[in-house]
């Protein structure tokens, strides 16, 4: 083998070595972004999970607070209509007890003067 064959095999084998290189390289990189990109996808499940289990948390809440709103509005309707109905009643005004006993007094006074009618 003369000496230009000599330095032209090593050229060769350098070359061979070089490319294996950039294949094993290039092959590391692929093999990181397939496991990446597996991961991605992974923590891509997780997080829709996630947050699909946060959307029905989410409605379970909406749902409670909206029938707590609803039973208080219902609450707050009765307590202004019985208001209300206080308010034609006259039992609003001051001296609703003095005006109960007034007419606790007069049911009595009718009471005896009945008893008594009828007594006769």
């Amino acid at each position: 083998m003369t000496k230009l064959e000599s330095i032209k095999s090593k050229v060769s084998q350098a070359e061979d070595f070089a490319r294996k290189i950039w294949l094993a390289g290039l092959g590391a990189y692929a093999k990181s972004y397939d496991e990446v990109q597996g991961k991605a996808d992974e923590l891509s499940a997780e997080a829709s999970k996630v947050f699909e289990d946060l959307v029905a948390k989410g409605e379970t809440v909406e749902a409670e607070t909206k029938d707590k709103f609803k039973a208080k509005a219902d609450d707050l309707k009765v307590s202004e209509r019985v208001a209300e109905v206080r308010e034609k009643l006259g039992m609003n005004s001051k001296g609703t007890s003095e005006k109960i006993d007034e007419l606790s007094a007069k049911i009595d006074a009718l009471a005896d003067t009945v008893a008594k009618l009828s007594a006769k």
